[in-house]
C-alpha cells in the first residue's frame, strides 16, 4: 500500500480507535472539535506551563507557580472540619527545608504516596503563618524515563466540562505515537530551506510537547507560515482561475460617464475619483476585473458602484448590486435608481420580501434585457433569476459573504466583472489574507463638511445627564438611537436587552416621547414600517440590536448610544457610530462601559480618541486578537488554528512572498514535489 494513502487513512480514525476513548468520552470530545486522529494532532494548546525549572524548597516564594523536588516526610493526614469537606495534607522536605501539599475532597490519596519516595510537584505557592504551603499541586513520582506532567513545558488546552487537560494531552500523545515520523511534508523542500521551516513530524511532537523554548519556537514557526501559506496559495489560485477563464469584457470608453459625474448633485472626493479611474482602467481591459473597495463608513463606496454600474449599462450590459440585508437592499434602490432614471436606465429591487407577482416581473425583465439592474439581496442568486446579458457583479459588505456566495452571481454569467466592497477597515498587510484573490481599491477619504462624530465612554453614574443631553437634542428637532447587545433579557448574559431597555425608556425615561424598536426577529415588513418610520422623524428614539449596523441614513439621527459598549468589538462599535454623523448637525456617540478592567477602558479610550476606522482596526486586533476582529469563516476562508493576524504579520509576509514564488514557477501547482500542497488547498477551501 502507498504511504501516503496508508497514513491518510490512519488520520481519517475516529478518535474512539485511540487509547482510552470510549463512546461517551469520544462525545467530549467531539464537542471541542476532535472527531479523528488528525483532529487530535491539529488541537493546538492555546498556553504551555513551563514546569522544566525545579526549584528547591528554600527558593520558593509566595505567589510562586512553579516546580519543585521532594521526599515524602509522613503519609497523608485527612481532617474533616465539616460535613461534605474533606482536607488532605502532605509533608515534604529537601535538604533545604520543607513544605505542606494540600488536597480539598481528595480521600482517594490517603494510600497515594509512600514515605521516603521523591516526588516533582507543580503549583502555586503561598505562605502562611511562616509555612510554606501548596494548594491542589500536580505531582510525579521521581523516576528514570520520561516525565509527562512535570519536569518540562505542559501544554494546556481549550477544555469542556468532565475533559480533563490530562485526559486531552492522554489522547493527543496516543495520536502523536500513531502517525510518529509518517506524516507526508506538504512544502516541498527548495521552500523549507530558503525560509529556515522545520520538518512537520519535528513542528507537531514540538508544538504539544516541546523539550525546549527554542523547539517550540521552530514549531510554531513552520506551523503558522504553513497555514498562512495554504491560505494565500488558495486564494491566489482562486484569483488564476477567474483570470484563466477566458477573456473579459471590454466596456466601451464613453463621454456619458463623464456628464454622469457632472450631473451629481455633489462633487466627488478625489479619493473616489482615484478609485473609480482604477474601476473603469479595469472595466475597459480583457482582463476580468476582480476588484475591492474597501472604504471607511461614510466614504461614499456607493456612488463608486453606481458609476460602475452605470458605465456597463451605457455598454450594452446589465448590472446588479447584492447587499445583505433588504433594510440596505431598499436604501440602495432609493438613492440608485432616480440617478438612472434620468437616464432611462430601468432600476428594480429584488429581495425575499417583494410580492409573487413583483418577483416575476422582476425575473422576466432580467431574462429579457428590459431591466438594466438590479439591487437586492441573497435572492439574486437563487436558480430562477436569470440575466440576458450580465457584465458587473457588486457585492457590498463584503464581511458577510463568503467566497462561494460572492462568487455564485458570476456564475450567472460568462465573466461579469466583479468589484466587492467592504465598510470594514482591514490594514492593508491583512487585507492581502482575506481578500489575496482581490486587486484592492481604498477610499481613504470622507466627503468634505463631514464633522467626525464626538464619542464618550460612561458609565451607569452618567445616566441622568445622558438622559436629559437625549431629552434636549430631541427638542431641538434631532433623533436618537439607543443600540443593546441583546434582543431579550437572558440569564446566561449579564447585558441589557433591546425589549427591556425599549419598555424602560418608554414607560419611565421619556413617556413623552415616540419610542420605536426594531431587531432581527421581526419579520422583514416590521423592520421597513420601523425603518420607515424612523426617516420620516415620526419616531424620536429608536432602540435596535445591531441590525442597524449596515442601515439607512438618516442625517436626522445626530446620537447614538451604546448599552454595555464593552461587549462589541471597536469594528463593530465604529461601523454603529457610522450611523450618526450623516447630516449637518453636530453627532455624538456615547458608549456605556459596564466592565470595570483595563482593557475594556483602554479599547473605549480608542473609540474617544480618533475616528479613523483604520487606527481602530489596528488597535481591535491587538487588544481583542483577530478571531473575533475577523470572523473568519464570514470571509470564507478556513479558519485559523494557531496562526495571529496581529502577532504573526512577519510570517504571514513570508508566506506570501513564498505562495507568489510558488504560483510564478507552477502556476496550477502541477508538479509532483507541489502534489500534497494542491491536495492541502483544495481540502481547506471546498470545506468552508
Amino acid at each position: 500500500m502507498d504511504t501516503g494513502t496508508n497514513i491518510k487513512s490512519v488520520l481519517e480514525k475516529s478518535v474512539r480507535f485511540l487509547k482510552g476513548v470510549g463512546e461517551s468520552k469520544s462525545l467530549l470530545f467531539n464537542k471541542i472539535g476532535i472527531f479523528t486522529v488528525e483532529d487530535a494532532i491539529y488541537y493546538f494548546p492555546r498556553e504551555y506551563e513551563d514546569r522544566s525549572r525545579i526549584k528547591s524548597i528554600i527558593q520558593l516564594k509566595d505567589g510562586d507557580e512553579c516546580s519543585f523536588e521532594g521526599t515524602v516526610v509522613s503519609g497523608i493526614t485527612e481532617t474533616r472540619p465539616r460535613k461534605g469537606l474533606t482536607i488532605q495534607k502532605l509533608l515534604i522536605r529537601d535538604g533545604t527545608g520543607s513544605i505542606i501539599a494540600t488536597w480539598y475532597n481528595h480521600s482517594y490519596l490517603k494510600n497515594a504516596f509512600k514515605v521516603g519516595d521523591r516526588y516533582v510537584f507543580y503549583g502555586k505557592i503561598t505562605r502562611k503563618y511562616g509555612h510554606l504551603e501548596v494548594q491542589n499541586p500536580v505531582y510525579e513520582k521521581l523516576q528514570a524515563g520520561e516525565m509527562k506532567n512535570t519536569c518540562r513545558i505542559i501544554p494546556i488546552y481549550h477544555a469542556t466540562a468532565r475533559l480533563t487537560q490530562n485526559a486531552i494531552r492522554n489522547v493527543i500523545r496516543s495520536a502523536l505515537d500513531l502517525v510518529e515520523g509518517k506524516l507526508e511534508e506538504p512544502i516541498p523542500a527548495k521552500i523549507r530551506n530558503k525560509y529556515f521551516l522545520s520538518e512537520l513530524n519535528y513542528s507537531v511532537q514540538n508544538i504539544h510537547f516541546p523539550n525546549s523554548d527554542e523547539d517550540f519556537k521552530n514549531a510554531r514557526y513552520r506551523l503558522v507560515f504553513e497555514e498562512f501559506l495554504l491560505l494565500q496559495l488558495g486564494l491566489l489560485n482562486i484569483k488564476n482561475t477567474l483570470e484563466n477563464a477566458g477573456k473579459g469584457i471590454v466596456f466601451k470608453k464613453t463621454p456619458d460617464v463623464e456628464k454622469f459625474i457632472m450631473e451629481l448633485p455633489f462633487e466627488l472626493t478625489s479619493a473616489q475619483k482615484k478609485v473609480f479611474a482604477e474601476i473603469e482602467r479595469d472595466m475597459e481591459s480583457p482582463k476580468i476585473m476582480n476588484r475591492l473597495v474597501q472604504g471607511d463608513v461614510g466614504s461614499g463606496k456607493t456612488i463608486v458602484a453606481a458609476l460602475a454600474l452605470f458605465k456597463a449599462v451605457r455598454s450594452g450590459y446589465q448590472g446588479t448590486l447584492m447587499v445583505p440585508t433588504e433594510i440596505l437592499a431598499e436604501q440602495h434602490y432609493k438613492s440608485i435608481n432616480p440617478l438612472m432614471e434620468k437616464w432611462g436606465i430601468k432600476t428594480a429591487l429584488l429581495t425575499g420580501s417583494v410580492t409573487k407577482s413583483e418577483k416575476k416581473e422582476v425575473v422576466e425583465g432580467l431574462k429579457d434585457g428590459s431591466i438594466d439592474i438590479v439591487i437586492g439581496t441573497h435572492a439574486l442568486i437563487e436558480d430562477n433569476v436569470e440575466f440576458r446579458q450580465l457584465g458587473l457583479v457588486v457585492t457590498d459588505e463584503q464581511h458577510r459573504f463568503g467566497v462561494r456566495q460572492r462568487t455564485a452571481l458570476s456564475l450567472k454569467s460568462e465573466n461579469p466583472d466583479v468589484i466587492v466592497m467592504t465598510a470594514t477597515p482591514i490594514p492593508r498587510t491583512l487585507a492581502l489574507i482575506l481578500y489575496g484573490d482581490l486587486d484592492i481599491s481604498i477610499i481613504d477619504e470622507l466627503p468634505p463638511g463631514r464633522k467626525p462624530v464626538k464619542t464618550y465612554a460612561v458609565d451607569e453614574t452618567m445616566r441622568t445627564r445622558i438622559n436629559n443631553f437625549i431629552r434636549r437634542k430631541v427638542q431641538e428637532g434631532r433623533q436618537a438611537y439607543i443600540v443593546c447587545p441583546l434582543v431579550e433579557e437572558s440569564d446566561a448574559v449579564d447585558a441589557k436587552s433591546a425589549l427591556e431597555t425599549a419598555e424602560r425608556i418608554a414607560k419611565k425615561d421619556f413617556p413623552d416621547l415616540n419610542v420605536g424598536l426594531i431587531h432581527g426577529r421581526m419579520k422583514p415588513k416590521e423592520k421597513e414600517d420601523i425603518m420607515s418610520n424612523f426617516v420620516e422623524g415620526n419616531i424620536d428614539i429608536l432602540v435596535s440590536t445591531t441590525v442597524i449596523e449596515v442601515g439607512v441614513n438618516v442625517p436626522n439621527a445626530t446620537v447614538m448610544v451604546v448599552e454595555n459598549a464593552e461587549r462589541f468589538g471597536l469594528a463593530q462599535l465604529h461601523q454603529l457610530r457610522g450611523r450618526v454623523g450623516r447630516g449637518e448637525h453636530q453627532s455624538y456617540c456615547i458608549l456605556y462601559n459596564a466592565s470595570g478592567t483595563e482593557i475594556a477602558r483602554q479599547r473605549m479610550s480608542v473609540m474617544e480618541k480618533t475616528n479613523d476606522g483604520f487606527v481602530i482596526s489596528e488597535k481591535d486586533l491587538e487588544l481583542r486578537g483577530p478571531g473575533d476582529f475577523f470572523g473568519t469563516r464570514q470571509h470564507g476562508i478556513p479558519d485559523l488554528k494557531i496562526a495571529n493576524l496581529y502577532r504573526d504579520v512577519e510570517i504571514l509576509k513570508a508566506a506570501q512572498k513564498a505562495a507568489i514564488e510558488l504560483i510564478e514557477e507552477d502556476r496550477f501547482l502541477e508538479k509532483p514535489e507541489n502534489r500534497l500542497l494542491k491536495e492541502k488547498i483544495k481540502e481547506k477551501f471546498l470545506s468552508v
